[in-house]
């Protein structure tokens, strides 16, 4: 190994940083918001309703003692017992808990039994696992092992997206389920209508939201309706085909939280809701209600009430406010200028002084037309304050306690001073923009981008203070909507600015793991400059391989495929070969090898090529020759590769066009001395072509000594193979000697390098012979250069791996007296050195 895995170069270095400062993420982001609870937490809080629990449990008034349980939950805590085995079965499902049976069908082994806690576990961390491991294999006939109660329990489930098909409901049918959440789940059709009707007598929650064909039928005639729709609609609706009017809730006698939000238009909600008496909670976001009147049968029972981007009314608004239970109210919109209906500062009164059970109101996305608020120098004096009786909202100084929770995103309202909540929505800070992460990012994918474009500008003009429930907050956007274009786009913009070194202090290894599975999905599902962009921006916040061999394999195969086309967005190659570069230095042989079988040689070379072609040396082609330096360091099958893929062409080729290029030159040479290193190569560089051009770089003043001292090396290794190997009359061998000899004599020996040596290994073979005493000469000088400048990194080293006692060698040999001076000079050198013992930077 002439020069082992160089780390980055100081050129290399600043255009990372130039890299890291190209902001390329903020230009086309923009921002607006609106607001709702989530769907979790509003389970949670109506189910303790429904238990007659007198009030929500109170959020705590101190920002500390969050902060406090939000670093806990995302501190280097390991994984709980539980987890660890669900994910080892889960991704071993033959080996521990079923076979194949017939027709080599999955099967659950006839001695297994698995409860509801164990069973809701496994069928939820299944769906995560299929949503965010790109490892993971879905499996065929997976829900059909809880198809037997007698053998499996479930309980409560929740599925997204188009993991699940009609089968899969059907196949869980005998289940006693007590609650079922489906979100975007755009494979179901009316079919599952008919399997929902098998939990008819235990299901107590059930959510469709945005299951947009579950109420059509698959076959039959298409509507006429539907003949004219463009290609986009149908692809978006492929089992539409007629409206399934025979559903009823009948039977649902113990349900008590419906979520149907984001339904097809032509869904009748006052008909479906018909046989439900009983519900206390009900989301109709996005749905029509002509006759609003008839939500009125629950207005002694409904605790929650979702109505978001539904158009309001006064007959609407004056039906709600007869719904003296109610605790949770969402009126809000995604935008202002969508809606019809204005707030006024009576109706906010009315709902106020209506609703005396409220803890919690959403009205974001409303433009007030009166004014709502105490003028400025009227608000009481003295800190922001959450007492009613101190609000500058005037309807909410009706309030008798202050809400747990108030949503103003996108109202002029969230930028007053006292606003008599514990918990606030809005853009006025970091605070709000957080809760409004927070509560609209499981439903409202539109709203939750705005508000990380919002968070984005806070971590990148401003300084966010809030960084451990930031990241966990965009993780978990990121991980919920991994097919959304919008939050993949401005959560990769918010990833890079909170992962810098600014914050990097206070995240954990398990935090920024969960960030780069993120920006690998991310990377992964979308070929978009912009995602690609910022996706790789942020890696580069990463110490590189360490924080990414965890993923190796996976992130150099998407760096490689972003690479791979010819004509790339200019930003992403550079980022994306600075990125391959560091990933190949400074890792064991294997990696590099792994690699190397990707096609990471030839994508290189292919990118050099086409570099040729445009005859351009800037930091691609400056990259890309410095990464194969680093993946051929000891790695023959991958300096091979080089070798058959016209390496040496495009070198050649590269030093005519590009003559003036130092970095360059010593980039190249660097890799040819490590394929001069595999003795069964050295022939293929035995040309006199190839040999002329070495003994001409000997000369070389660029990048220091570098190129000389790379030329020589590639000559010393190849020198070492005696006369008999040398074929060629011009030029001769001994005259290359000698301009070897007068090379070495003219080097600086306290020159400090930009080369990083992991093995003396390749240099020590050349000390203990005599066919070549040029090459002897090279490597005892390279010795005495590393331990001379570098004594703390290289005496060590060189002491290890058995240096001294063939340095003795030598001495005893009939070197040149050079030669030998140097050799005591080294020996000197770490004999004099004393090794710290406090110091562990090794």
């Amino acid at each position: 190994m002439l020069i082992a895995a160089p780390k980055l170069t100081n050129s290399e270095l600043a255009t990372k940083k130039q890299l890291s400062g190209t902001v390329w993420l903020a230009g086309k982001l923009v921002s607006v918001s609106v607001s709702c609870l989530s769907w979790c937490s509003l389970n949670d809080y109506c189910l303790r309703t429904t238990q007659k629990s007198p009030c929500l449990i109170q959020v705590p008034d101190q920002r500390e003692s969050r902060e406090a349980a939000m670093a806990a939950k995302v501190g280097d805590n390991p994984d709980s017992l539980m987890a660890l085995c669900t994910a080892f079965c889960l991704r071993n499902l033959r080996r521990t808990m079923c076979y194949l049976g017939d027709r080599n069908k999955l099967t659950l082994r006839p001695d297994v039994f698995l409860p509801s806690e164990i069973c809701d576990k496994l069928v939820n961390a299944y769906v995560e696992l299929v949503h965010t491991d790109s490892n993971f294999e879905p499996q065929d006939g997976f829900f059909q092992l809880f198809s037997d109660p007698r053998s499996t329990r479930l309980t409560r489930v929740q599925l997204r997206e188009d993991l699940v098909r009609d089968r899969d409901l059907e196949a869980i049918g005998k289940q006693d389920l007590i609650e079922l959440h489906l979100t975007y789940c755009n494979g179901l059709s009316a079919r599952s209508l008919r399997a929902l009707t098998s939990f008819r007598h235990t299901l107590v929650s059930l959510s469709l939201f945005g299951c947009t064909n579950i109420f059509y039928r698959k076959g039959g005639a298409p509507l006429a309706c539907a003949e004219e729709d463009d290609d986009d609609e149908e692809d978006e609706r492929p089992a539409r085909f007629a409206l399934d009017n025979n559903f009823s809730f009948q039977g649902f006698n113990r349900l008590r939280l419906l979520n149907l939000g984001g339904l097809p238009e032509e869904v009748d909600a006052e008909a479906l809701l018909k046989p439900l008496p009983a519900l206390t909670s009900l989301d109709l976001s996005s749905m029509p209600l002509p006759r609003a009147t008839f939500l009125a049968q629950w207005k002694d029972r409904l605790a929650s009430l979702v109505l978001y981007n539904v158009d309001l009314s006064e007959e609407l608004i004056s039906t709600v406010v007869q719904m003296s239970q109610l605790r949770h109210l969402d009126i809000s919109r995604e935008n202002q200028r969508s809606s019809k209906f204005k707030m006024t500062r009576k109706i906010l009164t009315t709902v106020v002084q209506s609703l005396g059970n409220l803890v919690s109101l959403d009205i974001s996305g409303h433009i007030m037309l009166d004014n709502c608020t105490v003028p400025h120098f009227e608000e009481a004096m003295g800190p922001p304050s959450i007492e009613p009786s101190k609000s500058s909202i005037i309807p909410f100084q009706e309030l008798k306690r202050p809400l747990q929770f108030l949503g103003l995103y996108n109202t002029t309202l969230c930028n007053v001073m006292h606003i008599p909540a514990y918990k606030v929505t809005g853009s006025k800070n970091e605070d709000q923009v957080l809760n409004a992460i927070e509560a609209y990012t499981e439903h409202r994918p539109e709203l939750a981008h705005r508000a990380i474009n919002q968070l984005f500008d806070i971590a990148r003009i401003q300084h966010c203070s809030q960084l451990l429930r930031a990241l966990q907050l965009v993780i978990a956007a990121l991980k919920c909507h991994k097919y959304d274009k919008s939050v993949q786009v401005t959560g990769s913009a918010a990833l890079f600015y909170l992962t810098n070194t600014e914050y990097r202090c206070d995240q954990s290894v398990q935090l920024r793991r969960q960030v780069i599975q993120v920006v690998l999905n991310g990377m992964e599902q979308y070929q978009e400059v912009t995602v690609q962009r910022n996706c790789c921006l942020t890696l580069c916040n990463f110490s590189i391989p360490e924080e990414l061999e965890f993923q190796y394999h996976r992130v150099n195969m998407l760096l490689l495929k972003i690479l791979e086309p010819a004509r790339q967005d200019e930003s992403i190659q550079r980022i994306a070969v600075h990125l391959c570069n560091a990933l190949v230095c400074q890792v064991d042989n294997d990696h590099k090898e792994a690699v190397g079988k990707m096609g990471f040689v030839k994508t290189m070379l292919n990118l050099i090529q086409k570099k040729l072609q445009d005859r351009m040396c800037d930091q691609v082609m400056e990259f890309s020759w410095s990464a194969l330096w680093n993946i051929t360091d000891e790695t023959p099958d991958n300096c091979q590769m080089f070798l058959n893929c016209r390496g040496m062409s495009l070198f050649l080729e590269c030093l005519e066009e590009f003559p003036d290029k130092q970095e360059l030159h010593r980039n190249m040479l660097g890799l040819l001395g490590n394929v001069a290193e595999v003795r069964a190569l050295r022939p293929q560089l035995l040309t006199s072509e190839f040999v002329k051009v070495f003994t001409d770089l000997l000369d070389s003043k660029a990048d220091g000594i570098e190129v000389s001292y790379n030329a020589c090396g590639v000559l010393s290794h190849i020198m070492f193979d005696g006369p008999d190997a040398w074929p060629m009359e011009e030029p001769g061998r001994d005259s290359v000697m000698q301009k070897m000899w007068d090379a070495i004599q003219s080097w600086d020996v306290s020159s400090r390098r930009n080369i990083n040596y992991r093995s003396f290994e390749p240099i020590l073979r050349l000390l203990p012979q005599s066919i070549a005493p040029v090459s002897q000469h090279w490597a005892t000088w390279a010795l005495y250069n590393l331990v001379s400048v570098y004594p703390n990194k290289y005496c060590p080293l060189l002491v290890k791996e058995g240096g001294i006692a063939l340095l003795d060698k030598v001495l005893e040999m009939e070197s040149h007296p050079d030669t030998k001076n140097m050799a005591r000079k080294v020996m000197e050198q770490c004999a004099n050195f004393k090794e710290d013992p406090m110091d562990t930077s090794r």
